[in-house]
């Protein structure tokens, strides 16, 4: 079985993300919240972590800054 192609953290804020990093290894995006942008980034074979929710939550109205960690 292959590795996932990607990891996308979305809306993550505080303490949680040091936790989910603990548990699913560093991001390769960090999606400030979930909008259309992070909608369209994640792949079929990515894996999204949410700080809240899920995928099927309302999209945020407005368009967030994402962060790609491979430019880093």
């Amino acid at each position: 079985m292959l590795p996932p192609r990607c990891v996308h953290y979305i809306g993550f804020k505080d303490d949680r993300y040091w936790n989910a990093f603990r548990i699913w290894g560093g991001p390769v995006m960090i999606h400030r919240r979930w909008d259309r942008i992070a909608k369209h980034d994640i792949g079929p074979d990515d894996v999204a972590i949410f700080a809240e929710g899920d995928e099927h939550q309302p999209l945020a109205d407005y368009n967030a800054t994402d962060i790609d960690e491979r430019w880093l």
